[in-house]
C-alpha cells in the first residue's frame, strides 16, 4: 500500500512537518504501507504557475500523480485566519477533481492557539468532503502547548488506526474484485414451471384459450388475487 502525506509546513523546522511525520509512522506501524512525502513549501512557485497557465511543471506533475495513486492520505496544514492556508488550498485546487474519490484522508492541523481547534471540523472536513473522499472520524490538532502535553499522542494513535483500517480494507477489497475478474459463472439452478425466482414478483403461466381457441395467456399475480377477493 502507498500513503502520502501532504505537508503545507513553511518554515524549516516546521511543527507541521513534524505532527505529518508522526501521524505517518503511527499509521505504518498499524499496516504495511510505503510511505512519500509532499512539501508544498517547495512546490509553491510551479502551484502559482499551474494556477495561472493551466499547466503543471515537472515536480508538481510527480506530486499530483502521487495523491492520485495513494491508497490514503495524511494532509496538515498551518492554520492562517481561522482556516488552512493559502498554499494548501491551492494544491488541492490544482488537483484533478476526481482524484480523492473514495480515498481514505486523516485530516491534521497546527496552529498557534487552542482556539483555533475546529478549523479541522469547519474548513478541512468540508473540503475533503465535497472532493468525495472518505475522511477518517478522528481529526488531529496540534496547539503549541499540545507538544508535550497528555492527549495529543492518543489522538494521533487513534486516527492512525483509523486510516489504517480503512486503507487495509480498501485494499483487501480491490484485491478479491481483481481475483474474481474472469471467473466462470455459477450456474443457476432452473426455475420450476409455475415459480418465479426470489425477490420477483410471481407471474404465472395458467392454461386459457385465445382468440384463436389455443394457447396461453400470462396473468399477472396482482390480477390472480384481485380475482380470489370477494
Amino acid at each position: 500500500m502507498r500513503l502520502v502525506v501532504v505537508s503545507a509546513g513553511l518554515s524549516v523546522p516546521s511543527s507541521t512537518r513534524l505532527l505529518a511525520d508522526r501521524l505517518a509512522a503511527a499509521t505504518v506501524r498499524e499496516s504495511a504501507a510505503r510511505v512519500e512525502v509532499v512539501e508544498l513549501r517547495d512546490l509553491a512557485v510551479e502551484i502559482a504557475h499551474n494556477l495561472t497557465n493551466g499547466f503543471p511543471g515537472r515536480a508538481l506533475g510527480s506530486a499530483l500523480d502521487a495523491v492520485t495513486a495513494a491508497d490514503g492520505l495524511i494532509v496538515v496544514t498551518p492554520v492562517f485566519s481561522a482556516s488552512y492556508s493559502g498554499l494548501f488550498k491551492s494544491f488541492f485546487d490544482v488537483l484533478d477533481k476526481d482524484a480523492l474519490a473514495g480515498k481514505p484522508v486523516l485530516i491534521a492541523a497546527t496552529g498557534g492557539s487552542s482556539r483555533h481547534s475546529l478549523v479541522t471540523e469547519h474548513a478541512l472536513r468540508p473540503l475533503f468532503a465535497y472532493l468525495r473522499a472518505v475522511v477518517v472520524p478522528t481529526a488531529v490538532y496540534a496547539a503549541s502547548e499540545d507538544w508535550g502535553a497528555e492527549g495529543l499522542a492518543e489522538r494521533i494513535d487513534r486516527a492512525a488506526g483509523e486510516l489504517a483500517a480503512l486503507m487495509t480494507g480498501l485494499s483487501a477489497a480491490a484485491g478479491t474484485a481483481t481475483a474474481g475478474v474472469g471467473a466462470a459463472p455459477v450456474p443457476r439452478a432452473p426455475v420450476p414451471t409455475g415459480t418465479a425466482p426470489t425477490g420477483t414478483v410471481p407471474v404465472r403461466a395458467v392454461p386459457a384459450r385465445s382468440a384463436s381457441g389455443g394457447g396461453f395467456e400470462v396473468v399477472p399475480f396482482e390480477q390472480q388475487l384481485a380475482a380470489l377477493r370477494p
